[in-house]
């Protein structure tokens, strides 16, 4: 039987949920894991999973893999979407009790935000869904102060520079205009560090509430903020199958022209131009003949 493949301790420790990867390496320089019963005090640490013992304050370290968990979760307002806070700050993985160890949000949501966001301990998916190739639309309702006029909405749908990096623009749809408060759809398929609120405060447009209404085809509607649920294999598959670009490749190919109706009555030409009945020996091809004939000369 092959050897076990050597992996960096921190990698592994943080896929299973001990703790980031920076955490495990300050925890090797402080001597607190052991392996196969000798203290590593010095980096690079490389283990087999499954073969070499972990030990972690002089507790054992199950390295097992959980197997894979998705939820959707209505994050409220005041909780944070990172796995480890130093100020003690709600997470939003503490709101799935029943979640196994490793499980982590997918991208983020400010503190002030809320709305939907995915959680799992699935690292292939939380690449797709997070990196910017992919393109997963994203949908918010904003609420702001006063009200865009069509030169700033034309300016918030164009692309513009983040950090020094082109967007690739937002798509807006105004849902309520008022004199003091306004209320925006916006979809973007990016997510730059609180793109929306940066974009808008551009153009002096501060925001009151945001709130993430969808995820490509997941929607909020029957998930209250503050709840959650588990997402079934279609909805993971769906993700999966947006985040690849293959509906957008579906919706691009042209349809097939519509196919033209035969007439037995509807006339055509040949090469030469003459006019041909669709139906030979009809009394209009006969009609046509004896017209022919009467204007031939005498």
């Amino acid at each position: 039987m092959p050897k076990a493949k050597k992996v960096r301790i921190q990698k592994l420790l943080s896929e299973i949920g001990i703790a980031s990867r920076r955490a495990v390496e300050e925890m090797v320089l402080e001597g607190r894991i052991s392996i196969n019963g000798r203290t590593r005090t010095k980096l690079p640490v490389l283990i087999r999973p499954g073969a070499d013992e972990i030990r972690l304050d002089g507790m054992d370290v199950d390295t097992t893999p959980p197997g894979k968990v998705y939820y959707l979760l209505n994050k409220p307002q005041g909780t944070v979407c990172t796995r480890q806070d130093p100020g003690g700050r709600r997470r939003a993985i503490d709101l799935v009790r029943e979640a196994p160890r490793g499980v982590h949000c997918v991208g983020r949501l400010d503190m002030d935000s809320t709305g939907l966001i995915v959680l799992t301990n699935d690292g292939e998916l939380t690449q797709r869904l997070t990196h910017p190739r992919h393109g997963i639309p994203k949908t918010y309702v904003v609420e702001i102060a006063g009200r865009l006029d069509e030169k700033q909405m034309t300016t918030l749908k164009a692309p513009a520079y983040l950090d020094g990096r082109k967007t690739t623009g937002l798509k807006v749809r105004s849902l309520r205009r008022g004199r003091d408060r306004s209320v925006l759809e916006i979809t973007l398929r990016e997510g730059r560090n609180r793109e929306i609120r940066r974009l808008l405060a551009r153009l002096g447009h501060k925001v009151f509430k945001l709130k993430r209404t969808a995820i490509g085809s997941l929607t909020d509607r029957g998930v209250k903020v503050g709840n959650y649920r588990a997402l079934k294999r279609t909805e993971v598959a769906n993700l999966l199958k947006t985040a690849s670009g293959t509906d957008a490749v579906e919706s691009s190919t042209p349809a097939a022209p519509p196919r033209k109706r035969k007439s037995v009555r509807r006339a055509s030409r040949n090469h030469a131009g003459k006019r041909l009945s669709a139906r030979p020996g009809s009394n209009r091809n006969k009609s046509t003949r004896g017209a022919k004939r009467r204007r031939r000369p005498k």
